[in-house]
Parts: C-alpha cells; structure tokens; sequence
C-alpha cells in the first residue's frame, strides 16, 4: 500500500511504515505486487548448485571455515530452478536462509530423520504438482504459492528426487577438521567421507605426518 507525501511515497509493506523516495518505492511497490500471492513454477534444483549453495551461504559450513566474516560470493553461477524475476531479487540473507534450512538434510545420520526433514521443506515451500500446455505440449512441473519459499522448493524437490532414486546414504558432510562443506556421495563404494580431494589430501598428509613424528 502506498501515499504520497511531497517527494516521498508512503509504503506500507505488512504494519511497517517506510517514507522512502518516490522512484525507489515505485520499484518496491511493483516487485510486490508481482510476487505477492502469486504462483510460482519452480524445477528441481541441480544437485551441483544445491551443494554449492549450502556450502557457500550456509552459517555452519562458513563457521566451521572460519570465513563467517568474508563476503558471500557472487551467486550468479547457482541454477536455483527458480524463474529469473526472482532470481534478481534474492539477497545474500535470503540464500543463507535457505542454505541452513537445508543444511539438516546432509547431516541426518539416521534414514527417519532425513526423511522427516525433507517432507518439512516440501510442506513449508507449499510446493505442489502441475500440468501445463507449452506449444499444444502437455508438461508436468512443479509450483509454489509461496514466492519467498520457492528456493527451498525447488531444493526439496532436489532432495526428493535424489533420495527417492538413491535411497539414503548418500547426502554427507565432510569429517575433516576445520570443514563442514555438504557433499553428495557419487562413489560405487558409498562411503565418501570428505567433501573433496584437498580435504582428503589435507587429511592423510596430517595422519602422515603424526605416524612419522610417533616413530622418529
């Protein structure tokens, strides 16, 4: 809702009050009326982006690290399966929001609670199925109601088709010390533990280094 006052407008965006200039909240008021209660069609997230978005953004992983007081990285290389009108809108927050939101679906060490924490994202992202007609074509896609939310479906939807092909096992976080990095476990062998080969490299090297000092 806006009003004007001189070369302010009045916009009132929830019961917040802001009287900001008036080229700036045509802009706002714009995006809002948008996005607002508007349905959204969102795809499933590609898992090389998810990873990269947990691990970038996400609180424990940048904490972990020690980089909590670095600048985020550009997002422009994320696929977020999510349309470009809200992709230009999202802000660093948003991203590390969603990121530690997800976070718990790599680090569940029991099959149930992987379970009970995707079927949280779907419900909370009001992510649902949809059929729609391009070029006289019937596909089948996915929406949400929810815009703020459709990060977290498209995500959800990542993880729902990971785990529902792959079964669980195969989401893991990195064991090497200093690093939290998510990974997802490509190896025939299933038992991955690092989220990379610097983290592994950095760790036997240290084990190396311990069995030697032992020895001399």
């Amino acid at each position: 809702m806006t009003g004007d006052v001189g070369d302010l407008m009045t916009c009132y965006f929830g019961p917040v009050r802001y009287d900001i200039p008036r080229s700036i909240a045509t802009d706002m008021s714009m995006s809002v009326r948008y996005h607002a209660g508007m349905a959204v069609t969102v795809e499933v997230m590609p898992l090389a982006s998810l990873v990269d978005l947990v691990n970038e953004f996400g609180t424990v992983p940048r904490e972990v690290a020690g980089e909590q007081d670095h600048a985020f990285p550009p997002a422009d290389g994320l696929r977020l399966g999510i349309p470009d009108e809200l992709t230009r809108d999202l802000q660093d927050g948003s991203l590390q929001r969603v990121a530690d939101e997800v976070y718990p679906v790599f680090s569940a060490t029991a099959p149930y609670e992987c379970a009970r924490q995707v079927t949280k994202l779907l419900a909370a992202s009001r992510v649902s199925p949809l059929m729609t007609l391009v070029d006289d074509q019937l596909t089948a896609t996915w929406s949400t109601d929810a815009p703020d939310q459709a990060v977290v479906a498209a995500a959800a939807l990542a993880f729902r088709d990971h785990l529902g092909k792959n079964g669980f096992g195969r989401l893991g976080v990195c064991t090497a010390p200093n690093c939290a990095d998510v990974f997802i476990d490509a190896s025939p062998t299933r038992d991955r533990r690092y989220c990379s080969v610097t983290c592994q490299s950095r760790v036997r090297a240290a084990a190396f280094r311990s069995r030697r000092a032992r020895t001399a």
